[in-house]
Parts: C-alpha cells; sequence; structure tokens
C-alpha cells in the first residue's frame, strides 16, 4: 500500500590503565560512531526481509538515539502493521505526526491502522489530510475508498477507487487488479452486477492468480443466475486456494442447482472439514445444517420421482 522502504560492528578493546605510546608505524584507532540513522537503515533492511520484530528493535535504537525522530517512528508503524498491533501502529504515527505534522506517509499508514481497527470514519479523517498533503497520490484515495466501503458508503468507494486509476502508476498490474476487484465489490453490494462482473473481469484479466477476483466473480454469477460460471471460479478459487472452506460451500450449493447432487454433497462434507480443522465453529455447525437441508431435499426429489 506504501513505500516500504549496514551493519556495524563495534568492539570494545579494553586497555591497561598505563599509558601506552605507538610505534612509530602504527596508524591510530578511530571509533565508528553509530548515528540514529544508521538504526534506521538496518531496520529498514529488516523489514525488507520480513524480519519485522528485529525491525522494530533497530528502530527502538534509533529512537533511543533521537528522539524526535519521525522517520523512525513511521516506520515503525509499519512494522507494527504486518504484527497486526494496530494500536501501537496508530500511536507511532501519531507520534510521527507530532514531531514532522506534514509526514504524509503517517497520516496514509495510521488510517490503515483505523481501518484494521475498524474505526472507518476516522480512518476516512485521516486520509483525508493525506490526500491535502499530496492530492496525486494513489493510495490515499483506494485506502479511503476501502473505509468507506467499510462504512457502508459504497457510491463514494465507488468514486475514490476511480480516483485512485486515474492516479495509479500503469506498470503496477497487482495494484491495479485490487482496485478493480474492490470498486467491483462495492457495485456488488449496490446491487449493480453488470459492473461487478466488468471489474471483477477486469481484475482477474490483470492477476490471473488473485483467488479472491474469482471468488468475487463466482458470487455475481450465481445472483445472476449462471452456476455454470460459478462453478468454474469457485473451482479456481480451490485450484489457487485449496483450504478455501466457503468456495466449496459456494460450489456445493451450485452444484447442487445444477443437479449434480453428489458433487454438491462432496463439497460441503469437505467445507465441514476444513470450518472444523480452522477453528469456525459457526460456519462448521451451518455447513452441517445446510448438508442436513440438501441431503432431505434430494431425498423428497428422489421420491417424488420415484412414484
Amino acid at each position: 500500500m506504501s513505500d516500504f522502504w549496514r551493519l556495524f560492528i563495534s568492539t570494545i578493546i579494553a586497555f591497561p590503565l598505563t599509558f601506552l605510546t605507538l610505534s612509530a608505524h602504527l596508524a591510530p584507532v578511530s571509533i565508528i560512531q553509530i548515528t540514529a540513522s544508521n538504526f534506521l537503515e538496518l531496520g529498514v533492511d529488516k523489514m525488507q526481509r520480513g524480519n519485522y520484530q528485529e525491525a522494530i528493535e533497530n528502530f527502538n535504537q534509533a529512537i533511543e538515539l533521537e528522539k524526535d525522530f519521525a522517520v523512525a517512528y513511521s516506520d515503525r508503524c509499519l512494522a507494527y502493521l504486518q504484527l497486526q498491533d494496530y494500536h501501537q501502529a496508530a500511536t507511532d504515527c501519531t507520534q510521527a505526526i507530532n514531531f514532522a505534522p506534514d509526514n504524509f506517509e503517517a497520516y496514509l499508514n495510521r488510517g490503515v491502522a483505523h481501518y484494521r481497527q475498524g474505526d472507518y470514519l476516522t480512518a476516512i479523517v485521516d486520509h483525508n489530510r493525506a490526500i491535502a498533503l499530496k492530492p496525486y497520490d494513489f493510495r490515499a484515495y483506494y485506502n479511503r475508498g476501502l473505509a468507506f466501503a467499510g462504512d457502508g458508503k459504497d457510491s463514494q468507494a465507488i468514486l475514490d477507487f476511480n480516483l485512485a486509476l486515474t492516479q495509479i502508476p500503469r506498470i503496477t498490474s497487482l495494484l491495479l487488479a485490487d482496485i478493480y476487484n474492490d470498486r467491483g465489490l462495492a457495485h456488488f453490494v449496490l446491487q449493480d452486477i453488470q459492473a461487478a462482473m466488468l471489474d471483477f473481469n477486469l481484475a482477474i484479466r490483470l492477476n490471473a492468480n488473485d483467488y479472491r477476483a474469482y471468488f468475487n466473480r463466482g458470487c455475481a454469477c450465481g445472483r445472476n443466475g449462471d452456476d455454470f460460471g460459478a462453478v468454474h471460479d469457485f473451482s479456481q478459487v480451490i485450484r489457487l486456494n485449496p483450504s478455501n472452506a466457503q468456495a466449496y460451500v459456494n460450489r456445493g450449493v451450485a452444484q447442487y442447482h445444477l443437479g449434480y447432487h453428489l458433487d454438491a454433497i462432496a463439497d460441503l462434507q469437505k467445507a465441514s472439514k476444513y470450518f472444523e480443522n480452522q477453528g469456525k465453529r459457526v460456519a462448521y455447525e451451518k455447513t452441517l445444517d445446510l448438508l442436513k437441508n440438501l441431503r432431505q431435499k434430494i431425498s423428497s426429489a428422489t421420491e417424488i420421482a420415484l412414484l
């Protein structure tokens, strides 16, 4: 969502208390001074390697040396976001803003932290501030669009996704796919299934390995009564994300509608096992109920046919 993103070894040499004289051929020893910026660079390198906890330790060292180091707070926030400590991430961004009120990245990242906590209105406020600082950065529009969608304002979300699409560099195809996918979801919620399908198609064209776009398009196919299309898309989800229990449920329902009853039962059985293994008890129980109802309907249909 942002542009995320020398190791110095100091050796302590113990000298005797008596003074020593250096031989003429020896060069004097220099002490390497480790600065806050050095620790910051090291932390960024750890971030890029995915070592988020170690990165935090380096950012802590940078802040110990320079208490008002706004960039260190802002970068430490990114590490906390990756570790899903959203409260601490927001706190770090606030500190960064206190020391540097025009810190665009801090507003952007604090907005993300609030969004992840479900505080959509506060996230929108932060993204508004980010947009005021950089009106041409697509990330703030995209993030604000997600916050609007989270708050149930899907029409406003679509406007922000449109703005993000006008600002985003064309080379970032995966990000473009994300925006089309999220805009499609907003259209879907507003029951504009045709517009949703167009966006999901664009997302899949840009990133054929994104199971989310296939899942969403499968739901749109189901809403349109296209059960063959739904089975195809949910099968793609399962191919890309084999433990996606909900995809098995949805494919099972589509299979049932098509009259493939044995396949439908098999899909729901797999879904229940995945839900159980994932500790999703409510979804597990609902799937068992659905499986029971489906079996009863199949049995009733068979009895009627025999009569």
